[in-house]
Protein backbone atom coordinates (compact mmCIF):
# COMPACT_ATOMS: atom_id res chain seq x y z
CA UNK A 1 0.00 0.00 0.00
CA UNK A 2 2.66 2.75 0.58
CA UNK A 3 4.66 1.61 -2.44
CA UNK A 4 1.63 2.67 -4.48
CA UNK A 5 1.21 5.62 -2.26
CA UNK A 6 4.53 6.70 -2.70
CA UNK A 7 4.53 6.14 -6.70
CA UNK A 8 1.61 7.77 -6.98
CA UNK A 9 3.32 10.93 -4.95
CA UNK A 10 6.80 10.73 -5.29
CA UNK A 11 8.48 12.77 -8.34
CA UNK A 12 10.26 10.36 -10.27
CA UNK A 13 13.54 12.18 -11.95
CA UNK A 14 15.98 11.42 -14.84
CA UNK A 15 19.27 12.70 -14.29
CA UNK A 16 21.89 13.51 -17.17
CA UNK A 17 25.01 13.52 -14.87
CA UNK A 18 27.46 15.07 -16.95
CA UNK A 19 31.24 16.79 -16.67
CA UNK A 20 30.28 19.87 -17.71
CA UNK A 21 26.18 20.42 -16.63
CA UNK A 22 23.63 18.57 -15.04
CA UNK A 23 20.29 18.28 -16.43
CA UNK A 24 16.93 16.96 -14.26
CA UNK A 25 14.02 15.85 -15.98
CA UNK A 26 10.61 15.73 -13.30
CA UNK A 27 7.95 13.35 -14.77
CA UNK A 28 5.13 14.80 -16.28
CA UNK A 29 6.83 18.73 -16.24
CA UNK A 30 9.85 17.93 -18.76
CA UNK A 31 13.71 19.42 -18.24
CA UNK A 32 13.12 21.57 -14.73
CA UNK A 33 17.11 22.04 -13.51
CA UNK A 34 20.09 22.90 -16.18
CA UNK A 35 23.14 23.95 -14.04
CA UNK A 36 27.06 23.68 -14.48
CA UNK A 37 28.45 20.12 -12.67
CA UNK A 38 30.07 22.82 -9.92
CA UNK A 39 29.81 23.17 -6.48
CA UNK A 40 31.45 25.50 -4.12
CA UNK A 41 32.61 24.32 -0.45
CA UNK A 42 34.27 25.57 2.69
CA UNK A 43 36.17 23.18 5.15
CA UNK A 44 34.94 23.74 8.61
CA UNK A 45 37.08 23.58 11.85
CA UNK A 46 35.82 19.72 11.87
CA UNK A 47 37.46 19.05 8.50
CA UNK A 48 33.99 18.44 7.00
CA UNK A 49 32.97 19.86 3.45
CA UNK A 50 30.03 23.00 3.93
CA UNK A 51 28.72 23.58 0.76
CA UNK A 52 28.00 27.00 -0.01
CA UNK A 53 27.17 27.24 -3.67
CA UNK A 54 25.82 24.53 -6.29
CA UNK A 55 25.92 25.08 -10.25
CA UNK A 56 25.54 28.36 -11.98
CA UNK A 57 26.74 30.43 -8.83
CA UNK A 58 29.39 28.10 -7.63
CA UNK A 59 30.66 27.89 -11.68
CA UNK A 60 30.69 31.82 -11.43
CA UNK A 61 33.42 31.29 -8.34
CA UNK A 62 35.61 29.14 -10.69
CA UNK A 63 39.25 30.49 -10.20
CA UNK A 64 37.80 32.84 -8.07
CA UNK A 65 38.06 31.46 -4.10
CA UNK A 66 40.15 32.24 -1.16
CA UNK A 67 41.86 29.84 0.14
CA UNK A 68 39.09 28.99 2.64
CA UNK A 69 36.72 28.06 -0.51
CA UNK A 70 37.08 25.64 -3.43
CA UNK A 71 34.97 25.24 -6.30
CA UNK A 72 34.95 21.64 -7.23
CA UNK A 73 33.93 19.65 -10.10
CA UNK A 74 33.18 16.56 -8.92
CA UNK A 75 32.50 14.83 -12.37
CA UNK A 76 35.76 14.14 -14.26
CA UNK A 77 35.47 12.09 -17.66
CA UNK A 78 31.69 11.40 -17.32
CA UNK A 79 31.99 9.28 -14.04
CA UNK A 80 32.45 10.78 -10.41
CA UNK A 81 36.16 12.02 -9.08
CA UNK A 82 34.46 13.08 -5.87
CA UNK A 83 32.28 11.18 -4.29
CA UNK A 84 30.77 13.23 -1.53
CA UNK A 85 30.58 16.04 -3.45
CA UNK A 86 28.65 14.46 -6.31
CA UNK A 87 26.10 12.87 -3.48
CA UNK A 88 25.39 16.40 -2.39
CA UNK A 89 25.15 17.95 -5.72
CA UNK A 90 22.75 15.45 -6.50
CA UNK A 91 20.81 15.90 -3.22
CA UNK A 92 20.55 19.96 -3.97
CA UNK A 93 18.94 19.19 -7.13
CA UNK A 94 16.33 16.35 -5.94
CA UNK A 95 15.58 18.88 -3.38
CA UNK A 96 15.12 21.59 -6.03
CA UNK A 97 13.13 20.17 -7.74
CA UNK A 98 10.90 18.51 -4.73
CA UNK A 99 10.80 22.27 -3.53
CA UNK A 100 8.55 23.25 -6.73
CA UNK A 101 6.17 19.83 -6.50
CA UNK A 102 4.28 17.98 -4.70
CA UNK A 103 3.28 18.91 -1.12
CA UNK A 104 3.54 15.21 0.17
CA UNK A 105 7.59 14.07 -0.07
CA UNK A 106 8.72 10.76 -1.17
CA UNK A 107 11.77 9.28 -1.70
CA UNK A 108 11.60 9.40 -5.53
CA UNK A 109 12.72 6.30 -8.25
CA UNK A 110 15.64 8.15 -10.47
CA UNK A 111 17.21 7.10 -13.65
CA UNK A 112 20.78 8.53 -14.57
CA UNK A 113 22.71 8.72 -17.88
CA UNK A 114 26.13 7.07 -17.32
CA UNK A 115 28.72 6.54 -20.26
CA UNK A 116 29.10 3.41 -22.15
CA UNK A 117 32.53 2.48 -21.37
CA UNK A 118 31.83 2.71 -17.23
CA UNK A 119 33.42 0.22 -15.35
CA UNK A 120 31.64 -1.87 -12.57
CA UNK A 121 33.48 0.29 -9.65
CA UNK A 122 32.49 3.08 -11.31
CA UNK A 123 28.46 2.04 -11.91
CA UNK A 124 28.45 1.65 -8.18
CA UNK A 125 29.44 4.88 -6.92
CA UNK A 126 27.32 6.44 -9.44
CA UNK A 127 23.73 4.64 -7.98
CA UNK A 128 25.24 4.96 -4.20
CA UNK A 129 25.68 8.46 -4.27
CA UNK A 130 21.91 8.88 -5.63
CA UNK A 131 20.59 6.22 -3.11
CA UNK A 132 22.20 8.62 -0.49
CA UNK A 133 21.01 11.68 -1.71
CA UNK A 134 17.23 10.41 -1.36
CA UNK A 135 16.60 8.23 -4.49
CA UNK A 136 14.43 5.17 -4.07
CA UNK A 137 15.48 3.48 -6.83
CA UNK A 138 18.34 3.46 -9.43
CA UNK A 139 18.77 2.75 -12.65
CA UNK A 140 21.56 3.73 -15.14
CA UNK A 141 21.40 3.96 -18.89
CA UNK A 142 23.98 4.24 -21.45
CA UNK A 143 24.06 7.82 -22.57
CA UNK A 144 23.89 6.96 -26.86
CA UNK A 145 20.89 4.72 -25.75
CA UNK A 146 19.92 7.74 -24.11
CA UNK A 147 21.06 9.75 -26.78
CA UNK A 148 19.33 8.34 -29.36
CA UNK A 149 16.16 7.97 -28.13
CA UNK A 150 16.34 11.75 -26.89
CA UNK A 151 16.68 12.65 -30.55
CA UNK A 152 14.09 10.81 -32.12
CA UNK A 153 15.36 8.31 -33.49
CA UNK A 154 13.54 4.56 -33.72
CA UNK A 155 15.89 2.28 -31.81
CA UNK A 156 13.38 -0.36 -31.43
CA UNK A 157 13.03 -1.11 -35.20
CA UNK A 158 15.47 -2.86 -37.18
CA UNK A 159 17.23 -0.54 -38.64
CA UNK A 160 20.53 1.00 -38.01
CA UNK A 161 21.41 4.16 -35.88
CA UNK A 162 24.33 5.39 -35.25
CA UNK A 163 24.79 8.58 -32.76
CA UNK A 164 27.68 10.57 -31.79
CA UNK A 165 27.54 12.22 -28.49
CA UNK A 166 30.31 14.61 -27.89
CA UNK A 167 29.89 16.05 -24.11
CA UNK A 168 32.17 17.75 -21.72
CA UNK A 169 34.11 14.24 -20.33
CA UNK A 170 33.76 11.93 -23.13
CA UNK A 171 32.91 11.34 -26.94
CA UNK A 172 30.28 8.09 -27.24
CA UNK A 173 29.80 6.48 -30.54
CA UNK A 174 27.32 4.13 -30.82
CA UNK A 175 25.11 1.84 -33.49
CA UNK A 176 21.44 1.16 -32.23
CA UNK A 177 19.38 -1.41 -33.51
CA UNK A 178 16.21 -3.59 -32.06
CA UNK A 179 16.96 -0.91 -28.72
CA UNK A 180 20.09 -2.97 -28.12
CA UNK A 181 23.63 -1.44 -28.92
CA UNK A 182 25.21 -3.11 -31.59
CA UNK A 183 28.56 -1.35 -30.89
CA UNK A 184 29.72 1.35 -28.62
CA UNK A 185 32.44 3.25 -27.95
CA UNK A 186 33.51 5.60 -25.18
CA UNK A 187 36.20 7.85 -25.70
CA UNK A 188 37.49 10.59 -22.94
CA UNK A 189 37.55 13.33 -25.29
CA UNK A 190 34.98 16.25 -25.40
CA UNK A 191 34.68 20.01 -24.08
CA UNK A 192 36.64 19.84 -21.21
CA UNK A 193 39.72 18.34 -23.40
CA UNK A 194 38.88 20.89 -25.90
CA UNK A 195 39.40 24.03 -23.15
CA UNK A 196 42.98 22.57 -21.69
CA UNK A 197 44.11 22.56 -25.45
CA UNK A 198 43.08 26.02 -25.60
CA UNK A 199 44.75 26.85 -22.35
CA UNK A 200 47.65 24.89 -23.23
CA UNK A 201 48.30 26.33 -26.88
CA UNK A 202 47.87 29.84 -25.85
CA UNK A 203 50.38 29.35 -22.59
CA UNK A 204 53.04 27.41 -25.30
CA UNK A 205 52.97 29.97 -27.90
CA UNK A 206 52.45 33.06 -26.19
CA UNK A 207 53.73 32.61 -22.40
CA UNK A 208 49.86 33.54 -21.32
CA UNK A 209 47.96 31.86 -18.73
CA UNK A 210 44.35 31.88 -18.95
CA UNK A 211 41.89 29.93 -16.68
CA UNK A 212 39.30 27.48 -17.45
CA UNK A 213 36.17 29.72 -17.92
CA UNK A 214 38.24 31.95 -20.51
CA UNK A 215 39.09 29.04 -22.42
CA UNK A 216 35.61 28.23 -22.63
CA UNK A 217 34.55 31.43 -24.08
CA UNK A 218 37.05 31.76 -26.29
CA UNK A 219 35.85 27.99 -28.07
CA UNK A 220 31.95 29.14 -28.13
CA UNK A 221 33.36 32.61 -29.35
CA UNK A 222 36.05 31.48 -32.49
CA UNK A 223 36.78 27.85 -31.66
CA UNK A 224 35.77 25.58 -35.54
CA UNK A 225 36.77 22.05 -36.12
CA UNK A 226 36.42 23.63 -40.32
CA UNK A 227 37.49 26.57 -42.09
CA UNK A 228 35.07 29.43 -41.76
CA UNK A 229 34.60 31.96 -44.58
CA UNK A 230 34.90 34.71 -42.49
CA UNK A 231 37.75 36.00 -39.99
CA UNK A 232 37.21 36.18 -36.00
CA UNK A 233 39.33 37.65 -33.71
CA UNK A 234 38.50 37.77 -30.26
CA UNK A 235 40.72 39.91 -26.96
CA UNK A 236 41.90 37.68 -24.45
CA UNK A 237 43.02 38.29 -21.22
CA UNK A 238 44.96 36.35 -18.94
CA UNK A 239 48.71 36.68 -16.82
CA UNK A 240 52.02 36.87 -18.88
CA UNK A 241 54.42 33.93 -17.36
CA UNK A 242 57.51 36.02 -17.86
CA UNK A 243 56.74 39.25 -16.30
CA UNK A 244 53.78 38.35 -14.18
CA UNK A 245 51.66 40.93 -15.20
CA UNK A 246 48.40 40.68 -16.58
CA UNK A 247 48.09 40.88 -20.45
CA UNK A 248 45.30 41.21 -23.14
CA UNK A 249 46.47 40.03 -26.65
CA UNK A 250 44.18 39.32 -30.33
CA UNK A 251 43.55 35.86 -30.81
CA UNK A 252 41.67 34.67 -34.78
CA UNK A 253 40.50 31.56 -35.09
CA UNK A 254 42.49 30.36 -37.45
CA UNK A 255 45.00 29.77 -34.41
CA UNK A 256 42.13 28.20 -32.14
CA UNK A 257 41.03 25.58 -35.20
CA UNK A 258 44.65 25.08 -35.34
CA UNK A 259 45.10 24.24 -31.35
CA UNK A 260 41.61 21.82 -31.83
CA UNK A 261 42.50 19.74 -34.96
CA UNK A 262 44.45 17.00 -32.63
CA UNK A 263 40.84 16.74 -30.75
CA UNK A 264 39.17 16.66 -33.49
CA UNK A 265 40.95 14.00 -34.98
CA UNK A 266 40.27 11.91 -32.17
CA UNK A 267 37.11 11.76 -32.60
CA UNK A 268 37.26 11.65 -36.24
CA UNK A 269 38.79 7.83 -35.78
CA UNK A 270 36.49 6.95 -32.59
CA UNK A 271 33.61 7.23 -36.18
CA UNK A 272 35.73 5.48 -38.09
CA UNK A 273 36.42 2.76 -35.71
CA UNK A 274 32.84 2.45 -35.07
CA UNK A 275 31.93 2.52 -39.04
CA UNK A 276 34.90 -0.40 -39.49
CA UNK A 277 33.15 -2.57 -37.02
CA UNK A 278 29.43 -2.26 -37.77
CA UNK A 279 27.77 -4.90 -39.20
CA UNK A 280 27.23 -4.78 -43.12
CA UNK A 281 23.13 -4.56 -43.21
CA UNK A 282 23.20 -1.79 -40.55
CA UNK A 283 26.36 0.23 -42.24
CA UNK A 284 23.98 0.10 -45.11
CA UNK A 285 21.13 1.94 -43.13
CA UNK A 286 23.48 4.43 -42.05
CA UNK A 287 24.41 5.30 -45.40
CA UNK A 288 20.99 6.14 -46.05
CA UNK A 289 20.27 7.46 -42.46
CA UNK A 290 23.02 9.35 -41.94
CA UNK A 291 24.91 9.85 -38.28
CA UNK A 292 23.14 11.82 -35.94
CA UNK A 293 25.10 14.09 -33.88
CA UNK A 294 24.35 15.60 -30.11
CA UNK A 295 26.33 17.03 -26.81
CA UNK A 296 27.52 20.31 -26.29
CA UNK A 297 30.87 19.17 -27.85
CA UNK A 298 29.11 19.11 -31.58
CA UNK A 299 28.22 22.78 -31.53
CA UNK A 300 31.71 23.55 -32.04
CA UNK A 301 31.39 25.44 -35.72
CA UNK A 302 32.39 23.15 -38.64
CA UNK A 303 32.03 19.76 -36.65
CA UNK A 304 29.21 18.39 -39.25
CA UNK A 305 31.01 19.49 -42.21
CA UNK A 306 34.39 17.94 -40.78
CA UNK A 307 32.62 14.99 -40.30
CA UNK A 308 30.89 14.63 -43.86
CA UNK A 309 33.98 15.33 -45.31
CA UNK A 310 35.89 12.71 -43.45
CA UNK A 311 33.37 9.77 -43.45
CA UNK A 312 31.36 10.65 -46.93
CA UNK A 313 28.27 10.19 -44.77
CA UNK A 314 24.88 12.70 -44.19
CA UNK A 315 25.55 14.13 -40.70
CA UNK A 316 22.46 15.59 -39.22
CA UNK A 317 22.28 17.45 -35.92
CA UNK A 318 19.68 16.29 -32.95
CA UNK A 319 16.73 18.65 -32.56
CA UNK A 320 18.17 19.60 -29.32
CA UNK A 321 21.63 18.60 -29.06
CA UNK A 322 22.63 19.79 -25.54
CA UNK A 323 18.97 18.23 -24.22
CA UNK A 324 19.36 14.80 -26.13
CA UNK A 325 20.67 12.72 -22.77
CA UNK A 326 18.35 14.12 -20.89
CA UNK A 327 15.22 14.03 -22.58
CA UNK A 328 15.91 9.99 -23.59
CA UNK A 329 16.24 8.85 -19.53
CA UNK A 330 13.28 11.28 -19.48
CA UNK A 331 11.16 9.53 -21.82
CA UNK A 332 12.08 6.28 -20.00
CA UNK A 333 10.00 7.05 -16.85
CA UNK A 334 6.65 6.72 -18.60
CA UNK A 335 7.97 3.44 -20.75
CA UNK A 336 9.14 1.45 -17.83
CA UNK A 337 9.00 -1.86 -19.75
CA UNK A 338 11.81 -0.11 -22.26
CA UNK A 339 13.90 1.28 -19.13
CA UNK A 340 13.94 -2.53 -17.48
CA UNK A 341 15.15 -3.49 -21.36
CA UNK A 342 18.01 -0.92 -21.79
CA UNK A 343 19.38 -0.34 -17.80
CA UNK A 344 22.43 -1.41 -17.22
CA UNK A 345 23.13 -2.75 -14.11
Amino acid sequence: MFELVSKVFSNDLAIDLGTANTLVFLANRGIVIREPSVVAVQKTERGELKVLAVGEEAKSMLGRTPGTIQAIRPMKDGVIANFDVTAEMIRYFIKKVQKHSSLIKFRPRVIVGVPSGITQVEKRAVKEAAESAGAREVFLVEEPMAAAIGAGLPITEANGNMIIDIGGGTTEVAVISLAGVVYSNSTRVGGDIMDDTIIQYIKKRYNLLIGERTAEQIKISIGSAYPVDENHTMDVKGRDLLTGIPKTLILSNDEIRESLADVCDQIILATKNALEDTPPELAADIVDKGIVLAGGGSLLKGMDILLRERTGLPIIYAEDPLSCVALGVGAMLDNISLLRSVAVS
